[in-house]
Protein backbone atom coordinates (compact mmCIF):
# COMPACT_ATOMS: atom_id res chain seq x y z
CA UNK A 1 0.00 0.00 0.00
CA UNK A 2 1.22 3.48 -0.84
CA UNK A 3 2.32 5.63 2.10
CA UNK A 4 0.73 8.93 3.06
CA UNK A 5 2.65 11.89 4.42
CA UNK A 6 1.32 12.89 7.89
CA UNK A 7 1.80 16.57 7.00
CA UNK A 8 -1.02 16.22 4.44
CA UNK A 9 -3.64 16.36 7.20
CA UNK A 10 -3.24 20.00 8.38
CA UNK A 11 -2.71 21.24 4.81
CA UNK A 12 -5.85 19.41 3.72
CA UNK A 13 -7.89 20.95 6.54
CA UNK A 14 -6.73 24.48 5.65
CA UNK A 15 -7.55 24.01 1.96
CA UNK A 16 -11.01 22.52 2.56
CA UNK A 17 -11.86 25.06 5.27
CA UNK A 18 -10.88 27.92 2.96
CA UNK A 19 -13.04 26.57 0.13
CA UNK A 20 -16.03 26.09 2.43
CA UNK A 21 -15.57 29.52 4.04
CA UNK A 22 -15.71 31.06 0.56
CA UNK A 23 -18.93 29.25 -0.35
CA UNK A 24 -20.45 30.18 3.01
CA UNK A 25 -19.76 33.82 2.16
CA UNK A 26 -21.32 33.54 -1.29
CA UNK A 27 -24.34 31.33 -0.57
CA UNK A 28 -25.12 30.98 3.16
CA UNK A 29 -28.08 28.93 4.35
CA UNK A 30 -28.49 30.79 7.67
CA UNK A 31 -27.97 34.40 8.72
CA UNK A 32 -26.38 34.91 12.13
CA UNK A 33 -26.04 38.13 14.11
CA UNK A 34 -22.60 37.31 15.54
CA UNK A 35 -19.30 38.63 14.21
CA UNK A 36 -18.31 35.84 11.88
CA UNK A 37 -14.56 36.39 11.78
CA UNK A 38 -14.22 36.47 15.56
CA UNK A 39 -16.48 33.42 15.89
CA UNK A 40 -14.50 31.43 13.33
CA UNK A 41 -11.10 32.46 14.68
CA UNK A 42 -12.06 31.33 18.19
CA UNK A 43 -13.22 27.94 16.86
CA UNK A 44 -10.12 27.54 14.71
CA UNK A 45 -7.80 28.56 17.55
CA UNK A 46 -9.37 25.95 19.82
CA UNK A 47 -8.95 23.38 17.04
CA UNK A 48 -5.26 24.25 16.73
CA UNK A 49 -4.75 23.93 20.50
CA UNK A 50 -6.42 20.51 20.42
CA UNK A 51 -4.39 19.34 17.42
CA UNK A 52 -1.13 20.31 19.15
CA UNK A 53 -2.16 18.60 22.41
CA UNK A 54 -3.30 15.41 20.70
CA UNK A 55 -0.21 15.38 18.50
CA UNK A 56 2.20 15.78 21.41
CA UNK A 57 0.46 13.23 23.64
CA UNK A 58 -0.84 10.59 21.24
CA UNK A 59 0.83 10.63 17.80
CA UNK A 60 3.80 8.47 18.76
CA UNK A 61 1.60 6.26 20.95
CA UNK A 62 -0.86 5.59 18.11
CA UNK A 63 2.02 4.75 15.78
CA UNK A 64 3.58 2.42 18.37
CA UNK A 65 0.33 0.64 19.18
CA UNK A 66 -0.77 0.14 15.57
CA UNK A 67 2.71 -1.04 14.54
CA UNK A 68 2.84 -3.48 17.46
CA UNK A 69 -0.61 -4.84 16.54
CA UNK A 70 0.43 -5.34 12.91
CA UNK A 71 3.71 -7.05 13.80
CA UNK A 72 2.08 -9.37 16.33
CA UNK A 73 -1.04 -10.25 14.38
CA UNK A 74 -3.36 -8.55 16.86
CA UNK A 75 -6.78 -7.30 15.82
CA UNK A 76 -9.71 -8.47 13.72
CA UNK A 77 -8.13 -7.54 10.38
CA UNK A 78 -5.11 -9.75 11.08
CA UNK A 79 -7.38 -12.81 10.92
CA UNK A 80 -8.73 -11.92 7.49
CA UNK A 81 -6.98 -13.21 4.42
CA UNK A 82 -8.38 -10.69 2.00
CA UNK A 83 -6.72 -8.38 -0.54
CA UNK A 84 -5.46 -5.11 1.02
CA UNK A 85 -8.23 -3.04 -0.58
CA UNK A 86 -10.93 -5.31 0.90
CA UNK A 87 -9.28 -5.26 4.33
CA UNK A 88 -9.09 -1.49 4.14
CA UNK A 89 -12.80 -1.24 3.32
CA UNK A 90 -13.77 -3.59 6.17
CA UNK A 91 -11.51 -1.77 8.61
CA UNK A 92 -12.92 1.64 7.69
CA UNK A 93 -16.50 0.40 7.99
CA UNK A 94 -15.85 -1.05 11.45
CA UNK A 95 -14.03 2.06 12.61
CA UNK A 96 -16.76 4.36 11.30
CA UNK A 97 -19.37 2.26 13.11
CA UNK A 98 -17.30 2.62 16.29
CA UNK A 99 -17.24 6.39 15.76
CA UNK A 100 -21.04 6.35 15.62
CA UNK A 101 -21.38 4.52 18.94
CA UNK A 102 -18.69 6.59 20.64
CA UNK A 103 -20.48 9.78 19.59
CA UNK A 104 -23.78 8.39 20.85
CA UNK A 105 -22.16 7.49 24.17
CA UNK A 106 -20.96 11.08 24.54
CA UNK A 107 -24.61 12.16 24.50
CA UNK A 108 -25.73 9.53 26.98
CA UNK A 109 -23.15 9.77 29.78
CA UNK A 110 -23.32 13.00 31.78
CA UNK A 111 -19.56 13.33 32.30
CA UNK A 112 -18.86 13.01 28.59
CA UNK A 113 -21.78 15.27 27.65
CA UNK A 114 -20.42 18.15 29.76
CA UNK A 115 -17.38 18.33 27.50
CA UNK A 116 -19.11 17.38 24.25
CA UNK A 117 -21.66 20.14 24.89
CA UNK A 118 -18.97 22.71 24.05
CA UNK A 119 -19.29 21.53 20.45
CA UNK A 120 -23.09 21.76 20.56
CA UNK A 121 -23.26 25.14 22.27
CA UNK A 122 -22.27 26.93 19.05
CA UNK A 123 -25.39 28.87 18.06
CA UNK A 124 -23.86 30.06 14.76
CA UNK A 125 -22.79 26.80 13.20
CA UNK A 126 -20.51 26.84 10.18
CA UNK A 127 -17.52 24.88 8.92
CA UNK A 128 -15.31 26.21 11.74
CA UNK A 129 -17.69 24.56 14.25
CA UNK A 130 -16.23 21.21 13.17
CA UNK A 131 -13.06 22.22 15.03
CA UNK A 132 -14.83 23.37 18.21
CA UNK A 133 -14.26 20.63 20.77
CA UNK A 134 -13.19 20.84 24.38
CA UNK A 135 -9.58 19.81 24.91
CA UNK A 136 -10.56 17.28 27.59
CA UNK A 137 -12.89 15.56 25.12
CA UNK A 138 -10.09 15.38 22.57
CA UNK A 139 -7.77 13.81 25.14
CA UNK A 140 -10.11 11.14 26.48
CA UNK A 141 -11.37 10.35 22.95
CA UNK A 142 -7.76 9.95 21.77
CA UNK A 143 -7.00 7.67 24.73
CA UNK A 144 -9.98 5.43 23.93
CA UNK A 145 -8.95 5.36 20.27
CA UNK A 146 -5.55 3.97 21.28
CA UNK A 147 -7.40 0.99 22.79
CA UNK A 148 -9.80 0.50 19.87
CA UNK A 149 -7.28 0.62 17.00
CA UNK A 150 -5.39 -2.60 17.91
CA UNK A 151 -8.69 -4.42 18.49
CA UNK A 152 -9.68 -3.66 14.91
CA UNK A 153 -6.13 -4.08 13.64
CA UNK A 154 -6.01 -0.84 11.64
CA UNK A 155 -2.57 0.20 10.46
CA UNK A 156 -1.41 3.78 10.75
CA UNK A 157 -1.76 4.17 6.98
CA UNK A 158 -5.32 2.83 7.01
CA UNK A 159 -6.16 5.26 9.81
CA UNK A 160 -4.71 8.15 7.81
CA UNK A 161 -6.77 7.18 4.77
CA UNK A 162 -9.91 7.18 6.93
CA UNK A 163 -9.08 10.59 8.37
CA UNK A 164 -8.34 12.10 4.95
CA UNK A 165 -11.76 10.87 3.76
CA UNK A 166 -13.52 11.93 6.96
CA UNK A 167 -12.06 15.41 7.49
CA UNK A 168 -13.53 17.17 4.43
CA UNK A 169 -16.90 15.53 5.09
CA UNK A 170 -16.87 16.62 8.75
CA UNK A 171 -16.09 20.20 7.71
CA UNK A 172 -18.69 20.05 4.93
CA UNK A 173 -21.51 18.70 7.11
CA UNK A 174 -21.05 21.59 9.57
CA UNK A 175 -20.90 24.22 6.84
CA UNK A 176 -23.40 27.02 6.41
CA UNK A 177 -23.91 26.51 2.68
CA UNK A 178 -27.28 26.62 0.94
CA UNK A 179 -26.72 23.41 -0.96
CA UNK A 180 -29.56 22.56 -3.38
CA UNK A 181 -31.92 20.08 -1.72
CA UNK A 182 -31.71 17.65 -4.65
CA UNK A 183 -27.91 17.49 -4.30
CA UNK A 184 -28.01 17.03 -0.53
CA UNK A 185 -30.61 14.28 -1.01
CA UNK A 186 -28.36 12.36 -3.37
CA UNK A 187 -25.25 12.79 -1.24
CA UNK A 188 -26.95 11.74 2.01
CA UNK A 189 -27.70 8.31 0.61
CA UNK A 190 -24.02 7.64 1.39
CA UNK A 191 -22.48 10.38 3.53
CA UNK A 192 -23.57 12.68 6.36
CA UNK A 193 -24.58 15.96 4.72
CA UNK A 194 -25.37 19.41 6.15
CA UNK A 195 -29.14 18.76 6.17
CA UNK A 196 -28.52 15.68 8.31
CA UNK A 197 -26.01 17.26 10.66
CA UNK A 198 -27.86 20.56 11.09
CA UNK A 199 -30.61 18.55 12.81
CA UNK A 200 -28.03 17.06 15.18
CA UNK A 201 -27.05 20.60 16.24
CA UNK A 202 -30.64 21.68 16.87
CA UNK A 203 -31.54 23.16 20.27
CA UNK A 204 -34.41 20.63 20.45
CA UNK A 205 -33.10 17.74 22.57
CA UNK A 206 -34.84 15.00 20.59
CA UNK A 207 -33.03 16.26 17.49
CA UNK A 208 -29.70 16.78 19.27
CA UNK A 209 -29.94 13.12 20.26
CA UNK A 210 -30.10 11.92 16.66
CA UNK A 211 -27.89 11.71 13.55
CA UNK A 212 -24.71 10.61 15.34
CA UNK A 213 -22.87 9.28 12.29
CA UNK A 214 -19.58 10.87 11.26
CA UNK A 215 -18.92 9.66 7.72
CA UNK A 216 -21.53 7.19 6.48
CA UNK A 217 -25.20 8.03 7.03
CA UNK A 218 -26.14 4.34 7.05
CA UNK A 219 -25.44 3.91 10.78
CA UNK A 220 -28.24 6.24 11.86
CA UNK A 221 -30.62 4.46 9.51
CA UNK A 222 -29.62 1.03 10.82
CA UNK A 223 -29.71 1.98 14.51
CA UNK A 224 -32.88 4.08 14.38
CA UNK A 225 -31.44 7.53 15.10
CA UNK A 226 -31.99 9.17 11.71
CA UNK A 227 -33.97 12.45 11.57
CA UNK A 228 -34.56 15.19 9.02
CA UNK A 229 -36.37 18.54 9.02
CA UNK A 230 -38.70 19.50 6.17
CA UNK A 231 -37.51 23.10 6.48
CA UNK A 232 -33.91 23.32 7.73
CA UNK A 233 -34.05 27.12 8.02
CA UNK A 234 -36.39 26.68 11.01
CA UNK A 235 -33.62 25.00 13.02
CA UNK A 236 -32.28 26.97 15.98
CA UNK A 237 -28.72 25.93 16.77
CA UNK A 238 -27.06 25.72 20.17
CA UNK A 239 -28.13 24.68 23.65
CA UNK A 240 -30.24 27.65 24.65
CA UNK A 241 -29.80 31.30 25.53
CA UNK A 242 -27.66 30.73 28.63
CA UNK A 243 -24.90 29.30 26.40
CA UNK A 244 -25.13 32.08 23.81
CA UNK A 245 -23.34 34.91 25.58
CA UNK A 246 -19.93 35.99 24.32
CA UNK A 247 -18.48 34.79 27.64
CA UNK A 248 -18.95 31.16 26.60
CA UNK A 249 -17.80 31.60 23.00
CA UNK A 250 -14.29 32.88 23.69
CA UNK A 251 -11.48 30.34 23.92
CA UNK A 252 -11.27 30.67 27.70
CA UNK A 253 -15.07 30.50 27.97
CA UNK A 254 -15.28 27.31 25.93
CA UNK A 255 -12.60 25.71 28.09
CA UNK A 256 -14.35 26.75 31.32
CA UNK A 257 -17.85 25.86 30.16
CA UNK A 258 -18.05 22.21 31.34
CA UNK A 259 -17.05 23.20 34.86
CA UNK A 260 -19.89 25.69 35.40
CA UNK A 261 -22.64 23.69 37.12
CA UNK A 262 -25.26 26.41 36.65
CA UNK A 263 -25.10 25.99 32.88
CA UNK A 264 -26.08 22.33 33.16
CA UNK A 265 -28.64 22.73 35.92
CA UNK A 266 -31.95 21.40 34.67
CA UNK A 267 -34.78 23.88 34.64
CA UNK A 268 -37.41 23.02 37.21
Amino acid sequence: MFELDPTLKPVFIVVVLTILWTFESIRPMFSFSIKRIRHDLNNIALGIINAVLAGLMFSSLVFTVTTWAMENGVGLLSYLNYPPAVELLIGLLIFDCWQYWWHRLNHRIEFFWRFHAVHHSDAAMDASSALRFHSVEILYSSAVRVLILPLIGLSIQQLMIYELILLPIILFQHSNIALPEWLDKRLRVVIVTPRIHWVHHSSVKQETDSNYASLLSVWDRIFGSFRLRDEPRDIVFGLGAKFDSSEWNSISGMLKQPFDSLLYKKDS
